[in-house]
């Protein structure tokens, strides 16, 4: 399917993906004191299906979500199922503001596997953009003793998750569009998820119900806007822009619930933005005309159903 390429559309649906990120990630940490974390994932993927429902058919009905790819889309949705729940139930154990640091390990994992398996170029400002990232990362979490908690042992392994169901999106991308891709992964989780939540199903009271309705909204239009964004761009140009939910995250978690905000916070941030910036740089002419030179024929032909 044809998508034009763009840094500034990526960095667009980026955006929209950050916002409503940083939001369930609060609702995330609402709803995961009183109810199961498979509860909480059943429920977003049912309200995301009727969500979903309107922009299937305003765009002809069940067959623009139809797939040849049904055995990617499952696996796909398996590791990001286990992922996402491992990142709900890490809300449970640390704060929301360590969760989201933690999970930024993932692009190191994301750019090795698009590199290896969608022969993605790794340039010297993707690099770049990936170590400012993480060292901001790194500023913003600093571990203080040489004691591990379990909830960042499981943040740890949702981030190797969640890389790896990233590179399995991008893959989907060349022939699926961001509403399939998102329709397939409602349906598997809700699928897989129905005989545990129904275990440790207990009634939500009505304010829980409010947070798993935003929770819902935005578990299912981040996607889509991550999907979008995969569509415009490489994963690796993708991933670290996500670094900025670190600093946003931290903010949330010090504005709701007291977490620390400090200068060094402060300064990771700015790294991580410095980094995001790098990014976001054009190519040069010589650089994009050797990199069209090395591209064989059938490898632009696949590429411009990105």
């Amino acid at each position: 399917m044809n998508t034009t390429p763009s840094k500034t559309m990526a960095a667009l649906w980026m955006a929209g993906w950050l916002a409503l990120m940083l939001v369930m990630a609060v609702a995330g940490r609402e709803t995961t004191r009183e109810l199961s974390v498979f509860q909480i994932m059943e429920v977003r993927s049912l309200i995301g299906f009727v969500l979903l429902l309107p922009i299937i058919h305003r765009s002809g009905g069940f067959k623009a979500v139809a797939t040849k790819r049904l055995p990617q889309h499952i696996a796909r949705n398996l590791v990001h199922y286990c992922a996402q729940l491992g990142w709900f139930f890490a809300l449970t154990l640390i704060g929301i503001g360590q969760v989201v640091a933690i999970e930024f390990t993932m692009p190191i994992w994301t750019a090795l596997l698009a590199a290896t398996f969608l022969s993605e170029r790794m340039t010297v400002w993707k690099i770049a953009a990936i170590v400012l990232g993480l060292v901001g990362v790194v500023m913003i979490v600093r571990p203080a003793t040489g004691e591990i908690n379990p909830g960042q042992l499981i943040a740890l392994g949702a981030a190797v998750g969640f890389s790896i169901s990233m590179a399995l999106a991008k893959s989907l991308t060349r022939t699926e569009s961001a509403l399939s891709i998102l329709f397939w992964m409602i349906v598997v989780q809700a699928v897989v998820g129905l005989v545990p939540t129904l275990h440790a199903w207990t009634w939500p009271s009505a304010q829980l119900w409010g947070w798993l309705f935003v929770i819902g909204v935005c578990g299912t239009f981040s996607h889509y806007c991550l999907a979008s964004a995969l569509r415009h761009a490489d994963a690796t140009i993708v991933v670290p822009m996500d670094f900025l939910r670190v600093p946003l995250t931290a903010t949330a978690g010090w504005l709701l619930y007291s977490e620390r905000l400090d200068a060094w916070t402060v300064f990771g941030a700015a790294l991580i933005l410095f980094g995001n910036l790098l990014n976001l740089k054009p190519a040069s002419p010589v650089t994009a005309a050797r990199a069209v030179n090395r591209t064989p024929p059938q490898a632009t032909k696949q590429s411009g159903r990105a």
